[in-house]
């Protein structure tokens, strides 16, 4: 049972110690040699401590000075099984430490701890659970709007692609609240569940709601059925890949002008672009109404819907409907436009 529990409690450090293994594992044989010289010294030759602890210093750094008092046959058998067991576990160490090196693997350590000093500075920044196929679709679509991002990833080789494009990553399972919390969930703005299996958004879903009410959950779902479960996890809103493929594909074939418009305002593909406008308290448009406004004349945008701060769209707005604090305007214009009328939101 004894044998058992040692073996047991010796995988748990080698998971907990991971690449790092080689080399503790190097130091601890190296420090039993230590004190098993010392403890051989003092009982076989009847030495102090102080005696014993020189000899096996000297002994194991192979400087070459005399022997500190004269050794019996046993002594010199421990002597010589010290050199050999020194030696070794040198040559062992050296090794473990030089395939940390040549494999790269000290250099990918250190550099995601930078990564991680890198998110700890990061502030409504947006999480993503899931590199795949939606997940690096969204992350792209992020990073060319310039803002903080963090990806959740459990694939090694994925984690390599993400490093070497500059994409702030983290290695881990996306269902852990630890792994959430590395991601700087307390400060998040949002969080995008985007992993393959359905079950693990749900559980990313409600840790995530658990833990912070205020982030915006997007959870991606399979099918319709999916939607209900997502949402009653916490999620704010279901996406379904699949669904809104199929939606455009048909839009396109039904409605080719539309669906290219909005491909263009929503892409910015050239200097046109859709975008949604929140009005702080502060703005010097509460109050006002479309017309008072003056934002046709003075930013050349148009507002195509509201979004009142009680959550109600209103669509195609008349020119009497009056802004309030907290309303998001939809609006459509250059990309210059919209960036002018951002200092008075």
């Amino acid at each position: 049972m004894k044998s058992k529990s040692i073996y047991v409690r010796m995988l748990n450090l080698r998971r907990e110690f991971g690449i790092f293994w080689g080399v503790v594992a190097g130091f601890i044989y190296m420090l039993l040699v230590f004190i098993g010289g010392i403890f051989g010294y003092m009982w076989i030759e009847g030495w102090n401590f102080l005696n014993s602890f020189y000899m096996v210093v000297i002994t194991l750094s192979t400087v070459g000075f005399m022997e500190v008092l004269p050794l019996s046959e046993k002594g010199r058998i421990l002597t010589s099984l010290l050199i050999l067991g020194g030696v070794g576990g040198f040559a062992y160490l050296i090794g473990a430490f030089s395939q940390l090196l040549v494999e790269g693997r000290l250099q990918a350590i250190l550099g995601r701890r930078r990564m991680q000093k890198t998110i700890g500075k990061f502030k409504d920044h947006i999480i993503v659970c899931g590199y795949g196929r939606i997940g690096a679709i969204v992350t792209e679509e992020v990073m060319n709007e310039g803002l903080d991002i963090v990806v959740i990833e459990s694939n090694p080789e994925l984690i390599t692609q993400m490093e070497a494009a500059g994409i702030t990553c983290l290695e881990g399972d996306a269902t852990k609240d630890d792994t959430l919390k590395l991601a700087g969930l307390d400060r998040a703005k949002s969080l995008i569940a985007a992993l393959s299996d359905e079950a693990a958004n749900v559980y990313v879903t409600l840790i995530a709601r658990q833990f912070s009410s205020k982030v915006n959950i997007i959870a991606r779902g399979n099918n319709k059925t999916s939607i209900s479960r997502l949402e009653f996890a916490g999620a704010d809103r279901v996406v379904l890949p699949h669904t809104i493929g199929g939606i455009r594909m048909a839009q396109s074939v039904l409605r080719p002008t539309v669906t290219n418009f909005l491909d263009i305002a929503m892409r910015g593909k050239i200097d046109l672009q859709m975008e949604e406008l929140f009005v702080t308290e502060k703005s010097e448009l509460v109050g006002q109404d479309l017309i008072a406004s003056q934002i046709r004349p003075r930013f050349n945008l148009i507002i195509i819907a509201i979004r009142k701060n009680t959550g109600d769209m209103v669509f195609n707005p008349g020119p009497k409907e009056i802004i309030g604090a907290g309303d998001t305007l939809l609006t459509v214009g250059k990309i210059s436009d919209l960036s002018a009328i951002q200092k008075i939101l």
